[in-house]
């Protein structure tokens, strides 16, 4: 179709020639124009199929766009579908979201004032438990103190123990030294004996003072000297003489005027011969009882009587009890 113009302009000129009418001038530009006819056609051919090619290639890449298209459409509904699912489930979960922040708003303040509470309790805990430790450092601190103290006194005790098995110790040898010197008046109503870590001798009245008196006899004073010689040698003893009577009652005008003049009377008597004899006046004190004190409420005789009581100094023995 697109060669046909140029088949019909060859034609026409060589009609004309042919007829006889046309020159060779003519001719020669007329044939110039039919070689510059046919180039064109040429070119115009060329273009032609270059176009056509051009073409196909187009159509080719509008089957391939149109399949892309379909494609991307395809995709586009898919991804619109996946787009309203997608904005579908951030609604939901804006919404749980929303929920779940109330919720969690709820819980927080709750969590919070738990922690709050339990705070607190931690902080009280803390508290009661310094003062238990504080409480359990003075008690150790208090309980080593007390048992150096009982460590002290445990000593102390044993210390005390000590002298009181030498106190009764000596006491018994010092019964034992008196019982031996008094031995010839153990009949005439001396006895010697050993209580609490003291020896007492009691003298009956008899054997001492006639009745009603405060005068010593011979005998009297010869048992005292006996007494006097095992006492003077001893040291650290306290000696004490108690006079004593029996219930009846002295009146008199002069002295002694009754049985307590009469009980003191008779104890500073031994007390006279004991200090002449040798004794320490230091050690002794005299002292009467008058009838208040009695061996044997059925036997007078045995309660009118001098008792000398011989005791250790306790000095050492109450050092230690007020130290202790």
């Amino acid at each position: 179709m697109k060669n046909r113009p140029l088949r019909l302009t060859s034609l026409g000129v060589m009609f004309a020639f042919l007829s006889g009418c046309v020159s060779m001038k003519q001719f020669d530009d007329v044939q110039m124009n039919l070689d510059r006819i046919a180039e064109e056609n040429q070119k115009l051919t060329l273009s032609n199929q270059d176009g056509e090619i051009e073409r196909r290639e187009l159509t080719g890449r509008v089957e391939v766009l149109k399949n892309a298209n379909a494609i991307l459409t395809k995709d586009t509904t898919r991804l619109s579908r996946a787009l309203s699912m997608a904005l579908a489930d951030a609604q939901r979960l804006e919404k749980l979201n929303d929920i779940l922040t109330s919720e969690s708003s709820s819980r927080m303040a709750a969590i919070n004032e738990e922690n709050r509470a339990l705070l607190e309790e931690l902080k009280t805990n803390r508290a009661e438990l310094q003062t238990q430790e504080d409480d359990l450092l003075r008690l150790t601190a208090d309980l080593t103190q007390r048992e150096e103290e009982l460590a002290e006194r445990s000593r102390r005790i044993q210390e005390l123990e000590g002298l009181i098995v030498a106190r009764d110790a000596a006491a018994e040898a010092l019964r034992a030294q008196l019982s031996q010197a008094l031995l010839g008046f153990s009949d005439k109503g001396l006895s010697v004996e050993q209580r609490n870590g003291k020896v007492y001798v009691s003298l009956e009245a008899q054997l001492l003072f006639p009745s009603g008196s405060t005068a010593i006899n011979s005998e009297g004073k010869r048992a005292l000297e006996d007494l006097a010689r095992v006492v003077s040698s001893q040291s650290n003893l306290e000696i004490i003489v108690e006079g004593h009577t029996d219930t009846d009652q002295l009146r008199s005008s002069v002295i002694p005027k009754d049985n307590w003049e009469l009980s003191v009377l008779r104890s500073t008597a031994v007390v006279s011969i004991l200090t002449a004899s040798g004794v320490t006046p230091e050690v002794l004190s005299a002292s009467g009882r008058s009838e208040f004190h009695p061996i044997d409420p059925d036997d007078k005789a045995r309660n009118r009587r001098i008792e000398i009581i011989l005791a250790p100094n306790l000095d050492a023995l109450f050092e230690i009890i007020r130290t202790g």
